[in-house]
């Protein structure tokens, strides 16, 4: 096992210390009268949306709001994090009855699972979006910026109306933080807060609809208190079993606490323990329920250039040959949840979706730091697998999708994850790892972790580092010694996210 420690770690990371400055008011946004952009505003009148286009000199305004963001993403660091949930409504029904329940201004589509949320929430929004309607979409972690959880249009939330819609709510969030601490019970935490800050964004931009992802388990998670008209379940397996069960079926039993009365239930294959669960949540609340292999399936899937070509039977009809620029073929799967997803909201799952429109939606579909190549020469692939069930998967799309010879895992993992599973699931497609651990206080010891590696392969494929700049410099320059080989970058988001802030700083992509 070689040792490459010593070499310090960026100060830029997700989890890294932000400082703690003066809390943040609506007297701290920025003047307009200074700003010689403020004139072009999109919230200048008060009443269009609340995000920047691509392409517009708005980047350039909301470079002027960076600092008011920063301090709003402070305020919420400073609360009790996600790793340490509240298993409570409460006191968020309680934050967002305050500002007149903003949640219920616009239908919801709420996402659970154990993998595929994230990629399933947005390939959903994306084809929401590509019927012209005005789309929000919330989902977590983030991998850069914390505005990348609050999206509207597809993209994410702007520093100003961010910094904006925490001043507006912040009086509100107080005022429930000293009434849950007169009760001897913990202010909001950062998830809680999130939550409320999410739905009242998407009341104040205004959207059509939103697309909701659960942040962990389903019937006490903060996004409860929003009612899915449409409830969407992706493969549920062990994860966060100290919270959220032991078994399969326990886990299944409080992600279907999200079904609400009357609503449309779609589901990804299950196990037939958690199947029995969502059948049971479905019946007590008088909802339909489709399941993927009956009431539609993902027919075939092949590889594309950039992706794959898929067929999908929906719930109302069958859509053939669409290009969905996505590797894996747990991504073809997502895609054939979310149109039944869509189906369901749409037309009650009795219309068929429109092809072309169907098509646009998921051509433009994206989803950042699942298999996204981050560099060429040579290639650097960062995928977010934080568990067996998503270590196997993207295992297997490396030996579907892509003709490496040689791959060298940069593997970090956090403490609450099953790293020995996650290692046992990549192994099989590795040639060596690079064991090192990202900034997240709860990562696993960079040591530790390798000792793990050593257990399920040997001496000559194990490698360690404290920083993960030098791990990926090592990788990198190993991938590049020889043709077909490449750089897989995977084992939790915290250290995606500081990969890709690597590749983008070094220009790893041209």
């Amino acid at each position: 096992m070689s040792d490459r420690d010593g070499f310090g770690r960026d100060d830029d990371g997700l989890d890294g210390d932000l400082g703690r400055g003066d809390e943040f008011d609506d007297s701290d946004l920025g003047d307009d009268d200074a700003n010689p952009l403020a004139d072009l505003s999109p919230f200048a009148d008060g009443s269009e949306g609340t995000n920047l286009d691509d392409d517009s000199d708005f980047e350039l305004e909301d470079a002027e709001y960076q600092d008011d963001a920063d301090r709003v993403y402070e305020e919420l660091l400073a609360r009790i994090g996600e790793a340490a949930p509240q298993p409570r409504l409460e006191a968020t029904r309680r934050a967002v009855e305050l500002l007149g329940d903003p949640q219920r201004t616009y239908p919801i589509v709420h996402v659970t699972g154990t993998n595929g949320k994230t990629s399933t929430s947005r390939i959903t929004e994306s084809i929401l979006r590509a019927y012209g309607l005005r789309t929000g979409l919330m989902t977590s972690p983030h991998l850069r910026r914390v505005n990348e959880r609050i999206m509207i249009d597809g993209l994410p939330i702007s520093n100003r109306a961010l910094a904006a819609n925490w001043a507006d709510i912040r009086p509100f969030i107080d005022m429930v933080d000293a009434e849950l601490i007169a009760g001897s019970e913990e202010p909001l935490t950062f998830f809680e807060a999130l939550t409320v800050l999410a739905f009242a964004s998407f009341a104040d931009a205004p959207v059509d609809v939103a697309v909701i992802e659960v942040g962990m388990g389903g019937e006490w998670d903060s996004t409860n208190v929003g009612d899915g008209q449409v409830a969407v379940f992706t493969p549920i397996a062990l994860d966060h079993t100290q919270r959220l069960g032991s078994t399969v079926a326990e886990i299944a039993r409080t992600k279907s606490g999200i079904i609400k009365p009357v609503a449309a239930v779609v589901s990804a294959s299950q196990t037939p323990d958690a199947l029995a669960e969502l059948e049971r949540a479905a019946e007590l609340t008088e909802s339909t329920l489709a399941v993927e292999g009956t009431g539609f399936e993902l027919e075939s899937s092949s590889v594309a250039i950039g992706g794959q070509v898929i067929s999908v039977r929906g719930l109302a009809g069958t859509y053939r040959d669409l290009f969905l620029p996505l590797f894996g073929d747990h991504q073809g799967h997502n895609a054939a949840l979310a149109i039944a997803a869509v189906e369901s909201f749409l037309g009650a799952g009795t219309q068929p979706l429109v092809g072309d429109v169907l098509a646009e939606g998921l051509a433009t579909a994206t989803s950042p730091g699942r298999l996204q190549i981050i560099g060429t020469e040579p290639t650097v692939i960062v995928d977010a697998a934080h568990n067996p069930h998503g270590a196997a998967a993207l295992a297997a799309a490396l030996k579907t999708y892509f003709t490496f010879d040689e791959i060298v895992v940069v593997l970090g993992v956090l403490q609450d994850k099953d790293a020995r599973g996650i290692i046992a699931a990549l192994a099989p497609v590795t040639t060596r790892f690079h064991a090192t651990q990202s900034q997240s206080d709860r990562a696993v010891a960079y040591d530790d972790l390798a000792g793990l590696v050593l257990e399920a392969t040997h001496d000559d494929a194990t490698y360690q580092y404290e920083s993960v700049t030098q791990a990926m410099q090592d990788a990198r320059a190993w991938a590049a010694e020889a043709p077909r080989r490449a750089v897989v970058v995977t084992g939790s988001i915290t250290l995606v996210g500081e990969a890709i802030e690597l590749a983008a700083a070094e220009k790893w992509k041209p």
